[in-house]
């Protein structure tokens, strides 16, 4: 079983799950919360996760929303403090991870959840005394497994972002076993936004080359194998590699993202039904093309660095071709032609752009776009 130390403790290996009395053990938990939500328990997941307890009390809330909800966390928060919890088990995808990291602040911490949000200068008032978190992903995409942040639809319906080192799991069991089942076009969805974070961290105009080597790697490694993973979902060693390059976008991330985030967090507060990975897949050709004449993208070779990674050799400084082999991995997946295939219309262009120039993924583009560059790259991913 191979164990790497990074920020937080991450078991990786088929069978990990096996490690969770263990891991329950070593940061202090004696009665978990275990989060969770319908289609991980329908799925037969959660029971995986449960049984591997064994006799080790906990109590169970499995009725985390796709897109995490401040209403949401108030119900786990209720089902917490009902049982006299001391820690919280993340048995899921992103949604389940953040809502344990948002109802890890309000179990700590008094007030709105809003209060803590990046953008509304929260972060530093979310403190160690948090309870401890383990996440036991069941999709290979948001990586939140090892991020510091999480992104909580608040009361007033704003998609917010929330961020702090506090928030960290303790430990991240890492087990392709329970992906194998998976259905081909959530796993397509949730492998690109693993490669969005690898492309889009590596674009970051801020310097960190350990970040940039491990979200390299992470993208050759997703890029490499998704279609695999997709196509035939018992491939153990595929959705082992995505699992890892999960992690991985997650691990460099930390560096910061940009563009094609502010775009998903804005329109997915506006339509919480739309999927956030693949969102950041049909920005991400657009996102490239408007980054690519970025001075740090350009004197660092950044372009055809990534074209590389994926295989397709070289890359002009317009990214064209960087582009064009998104939007065909895109297809080759089954995933919608574009935002108007999701549903996604015009009239909400305004109140998507207000969202993206309030996140707080804005400002780490290489390029700081302005409300017509948002508008532009809208117009782009229809």
């Amino acid at each position: 079983m191979a164990r790497i130390l990074y920020l937080t403790q991450i078991e990786i290996d088929h069978g990990a799950v096996r490690c969770l009395p263990e891991e329950c053990q070593r940061v202090g938990m004696t009665k978990p919360l275990v989060v969770s939500d319908p289609g991980v328990r329908a799925a037969g997941v959660l029971d995986m996760a449960l049984a591997a307890l064994g006799a080790l009390p906990h109590a169970v809330f499995d009725q985390t929303p796709s897109n995490p909800t401040e209403a949401g966390v108030r119900a786990a928060l209720a089902v917490y403090q009902a049982h006299g919890c001391d820690g919280l088990i993340a048995v899921g995808g992103g949604s389940s991870i953040d809502l344990a990291k948002g109802l890890a602040i309000l179990a700590a911490h008094p007030g709105a959840l809003k209060t803590y949000a990046t953008i509304e200068g929260g972060s530093p008032k979310i403190t160690d005394a948090v309870p401890p978190l383990i996440a036991v992903p069941t999709t290979a995409g948001t990586g939140s497994e090892v991020a510091r942040g999480a992104i909580v639809i608040v009361d007033d319906g704003r998609k917010l972002g929330f961020h702090s080192w506090h928030l960290m799991p303790k430990a991240a069991i890492l087990d392709p076993e329970l992906t194998l089942g998976l259905p081909a076009g959530l796993t397509a969805a949730t492998g690109m936004d693993a490669i969005a974070h690898c492309l889009e961290t590596f674009m970051a105009p801020a310097v960190n080359p350990p970040a940039d080597g491990i979200a390299l790697d992470g993208l050759a490694r997703g890029w490499a194998h998704i279609e695999r993973a997709t196509t035939n979902g018992g491939d153990r060693d595929a959705r082992w590699a995505m699992m890892s390059a999960s992690m991985q976008g997650a691990m460099a991330f930390q560096k910061g993202l940009g563009c094609v985030h502010s775009l998903s967090h804005s329109l997915g507060g506006v339509d919480p039904r739309l999927h956030h990975g693949t969102l950041n897949a049909m920005f991400l050709p657009a996102v490239v093309l408007f980054n690519a004449p970025a001075e740090s993208i350009q004197k660092e070779q950044r372009l055809q660095r990534m074209a590389q990674a994926i295989g397709i050799g070289s890359c002009d400084s317009r990214g064209s071709e960087l582009a064009e082999a998104i939007r065909a991995l895109n297809a080759r997946l089954g995933l919608p032609s574009g935002l108007r295939a999701m549903g996604v219309t015009e009239d909400l262009f305004e109140r998507v752009i207000d969202g993206a120039m309030a996140d707080h993924c804005h400002k780490t583009n290489p390029r700081i776009a302005t409300r017509d560059d948002y508008r532009m790259m809208l117009a782009t991913s229809m």
